[in-house]
């Protein structure tokens, strides 16, 4: 009774020891790094959002390309969301962080295997068995059974490295979040270019029939003797120019309609006959950009890289979990025999249960790298995090600067598009008149298409300053991909 006592009283102390020394090994710290202080950036998004009516605090909108006013773009928008092979690849990464978090989960749980064998030997007869006395003929042995292992997590090996498996499973998730952002962002991106050249192509055309005109105008007058050869030649000369001009403009239209059908995963030239001339879209009366604290939950790579950090700092706790032993409980049962009609007896059974201890004494400075390695990763996930979120606030404030100077520029274009019309009109009046040369209505003509180029590109800018603006934000995705990884 008293052996009985003792031998558990021994068994209580060493759990007691072991608790203790797994209370001596703190988890590691949550700090995050220090950030700069963005005050300069708040005020200048303060006076941006002052100085333009349109920018609105609300939410921003996930499906932000709606605002555009654009059937086409949405339709191709809903149509990337399940063709791109972007998204299809960031998808998968995720269920790969899922399956991997499983597996480390796994270890959390007793391990249980099964065990069959049969073997067929003899004894050598120089073996020292032999000499013994044991018999030198060939014997059969048979053995069926299960062993059961579980390690017992004191020092939250374990524990850590499934939080780090859980952290890279929000990471993946997130990064699917960037990519639907950046999917989205380009498919806007390259479908307002492609107006955009499409706008230019309609411009050129406008302007050859303006300098066919000319021409027509220069060989009549110089039939009658009132102009020379250099105004019928200076007209051909524009036409021609033009004509090159509008063949450019096919090459970069072909390229941006490829460019759409590889975002949305399909082959060349398959979009085409849905991308014919359209509009370019205006830019909304009213831009709901969120208010700045929304911005860390509203891009999701600066969510990733918190993701990262967090993987990173469990990664050290698990690390610093392998200086210390580790004991697991493991346990066998089964039937061995030598004939295989003796297995189902009581006499073939078998078993065995007990701690094993394994403790690292000399690794040759394995651990210590790992611990350092690990350190030095949580550095540079730190710095990481540090880029990521200056860089979201730089993107913002860039977006904001370009979307307010395109609507200035482009109000001053528009005044100057009007005078060079009145310009070109009077030009051409005076030399069908006979009181102006032709020089006069070639500067008028091209001032006139330079103006046109110019308020088009303007167009176009401001339209793709509200893409930037919105990526910049971090709008494509949906925040509830956040909540949605925190219960898996």
């Amino acid at each position: 009774m008293f052996l009985r006592f003792a031998t558990a009283l021994r068994h209580t102390s060493l759990l007691a020891a072991a608790l203790m020394l797994a209370g001596c090994l703190a988890p590691p710290r949550q700090d995050r790094p220090a950030l700069p202080s963005f005050d300069a950036a708040l005020q200048s998004r303060a006076d941006a959002v002052s100085a333009e009516p349109a920018l609105a605090a609300d939410t921003v909108p996930e499906a932000w390309w709606q605002l555009l006013g654009d059937p086409t773009l949405s339709a191709l928008q809903d149509e990337a969301a399940g063709t791109s092979l972007e998204l299809h690849a960031a998808a998968a990464r995720v269920e790969e962080s899922r399956a991997q978090l499983a597996a480390v989960d796994s270890a959390r749980w007793p391990q249980v295997t099964g065990e069959a064998a049969f073997a067929r030997s003899a004894l050598s007869e120089q073996s020292p068995l032999v000499r013994l006395g044991a018999p030198t003929f060939p014997t059969n042995t048979w053995l069926v059974g299960v062993q059961a292992s579980w390690e017992l997590d004191f020092w939250g090996r374990i524990r850590q490295l499934g939080e780090s498996a859980d952290a890279r499973l929000q990471a993946s998730i997130f990064g699917e979040g960037m990519a639907k952002v950046s999917v989205a962002g380009d498919v806007a991106r390259t479908y307002l270019l492609l107006r955009g050249v499409q706008a230019q192509m309609a411009i050129l055309d406008e302007n050859r029939q303006i300098a066919q005109n000319l021409v027509d105008m220069a060989q009549s007058r110089q039939r009658h003797g009132v102009a020379t050869r250099f105004d019928a030649a200076a007209a051909s000369a524009d036409v021609a120019s033009i004509d090159a001009r509008q063949w450019q403009l096919r090459q970069q239209r072909d390229a941006l309609m490829n460019a759409l059908a590889l975002l949305l995963g399909k082959a060349p030239r398959e979009l085409d006959q849905r991308l014919g001339r359209a509009d370019l879209p205006a830019v909304p009366a009213r831009l709901p950009i969120g208010v700045p604290s929304e911005l860390a939950q509203g891009r999701p790579d600066i969510l990733q890289a918190d993701a990262r950090l967090r993987a990173a700092l469990a990664d050290i706790g698990a690390a610093k979990a392998d200086f210390y032993p580790r004991i697991s409980l493991n346990g066998g049962l089964g039937l061995q025999a030598f004939e295989w009609s003796d297995l189902g007896s009581w006499s073939s059974r078998r078993f065995s249960v007990g701690p094993t201890l394994y403790l690292p004494i000399f690794q040759g400075g394995r651990l210590q790298a790992n611990l350092a390695l690990s350190e030095a990763r949580h550095r540079l996930a730190g710095i990481a995090y540090q880029q990521t979120v200056l860089r979201a606030w730089h993107e913002v404030d860039d977006a904001l600067r370009a979307y307010g100077t395109e609507r200035q520029r482009h109000a001053l274009l528009e005044v100057a598009l009007a005078q060079n019309q009145v310009a070109l009109d009077v030009a051409q009046r005076a030399y069908s008149q006979g009181t102006a040369d032709f020089t006069a209505v070639l500067v008028a003509r091209r001032s006139y298409l330079l103006s046109q180029a110019e308020l088009t590109h303007s167009s176009t800018a401001s339209a793709l300053s509200v893409v930037a603006l919105y990526r910049a934000l971090g709008g494509g995705w949906s925040p509830a991909l956040q909540s949605a990884g925190e219960l898996s």
